[in-house]
């Protein structure tokens, strides 16, 4: 690993480690499965968690599961995730699915409803008690812009959520990081990412959220942290001075964003 590599590395350690510190996301005796799709966010993931499994403190276990649909066309197969994995110090479990019934929902709901449907699946036969999703800061900003937008919450994707119905907590270590210092540290890595063309992916409103999202930027350089500020004021409301409770999505199921 050369230096700018070293130095990319360095920073994201850092962030994941704000992350899982500032939220409280990783405790002693955790077993961990990490969503890996095959994108660029889900292989940094499990690089970093399997680093932190490494750690003797919080003292964790880990495990990736990658999940393919029967109706998705893969253009590619799974030997660099077996070998990343290997690499990782990550045990990986594949785990194939399909779709039931899709005449009445959209595709992009769908996919995402059978993978997870399939992680927590796994999550349960491996006794994890938490999955590790790999969004980033991008896509809890751009759920932010989506619920206002179209539905008027001012909510987002948490980093933490246990469920209601078993008991386990999905997590997201890389929340506090940026996508584009993702995608540096993945061409500095050379990472190869799982190739499923999709012919709807240039046409959803998460897709037009990052758009504005960045035209924002550009009238303010600091728009980033006045939306996180935002969010993080709004959870700290007390309860009955709000009519909406709990609208940082803390504790709630809201908007979820594909992680790569």
């Amino acid at each position: 690993m050369n230096r700018q590599e070293k130095q990319a590395q360095a920073k994201l350690w850092s962030l994941f480690h704000k992350a899982c510190a500032g939220r409280q996301l990783l405790a002693d005796g955790d077993h961990v499965l990490i969503g890996l799709s095959g994108g660029k966010d889900s292989l940094l993931l499990t690089e970093l968690m399997g680093r932190q499994a490494r750690v003797f403190k919080p003292a964790i276990r880990v495990t990736a599961v990658h999940v393919r649909i029967s109706e998705r066309k893969y253009l590619t197969d799974t030997s660099y995730l077996e070998r990343f994995c290997r690499e990782a110090g990550v045990p990986l479990l594949i785990r194939d699915t399909h779709i039931v019934g899709a005449e009445r929902k959209s595709p992009c709901f769908l996919c995402s409803w059978y993978r997870r449907k399939a992680l927590l699946q796994v999550a349960q036969e491996e006794g994890c008690n938490k999955i590790a999703f790999g969004h980033h800061q991008d896509d809890v900003l751009n759920t932010l812009l989506m619920n206002l937008v179209f539905e008027g919450r001012a909510t987002s994707i948490p980093p933490a959520l246990p469920l209601d119905k078993m008991p386990i907590t999905l997590i997201r270590p890389l929340w506090c990081i940026r996508e584009t210092d993702i995608r540096a540290y993945a061409d500095l890595r050379g990472y190869r990412t799982q190739k499923i063309p999709c012919e709807w992916e240039d046409l959803t409103n998460r897709r037009r959220m990052g758009e504005l999202l960045r035209e924002l930027e550009t009238l303010n350089p600091d728009v980033r942290s006045s939306l996180l500020h935002a969010l993080q004021r709004q959870e700290n409301v007390p309860h009955g001075h709000s009519p909406q409770q709990n609208i940082s999505g803390i504790g709630q199921n809201t908007s979820e964003a594909p992680a790569e």
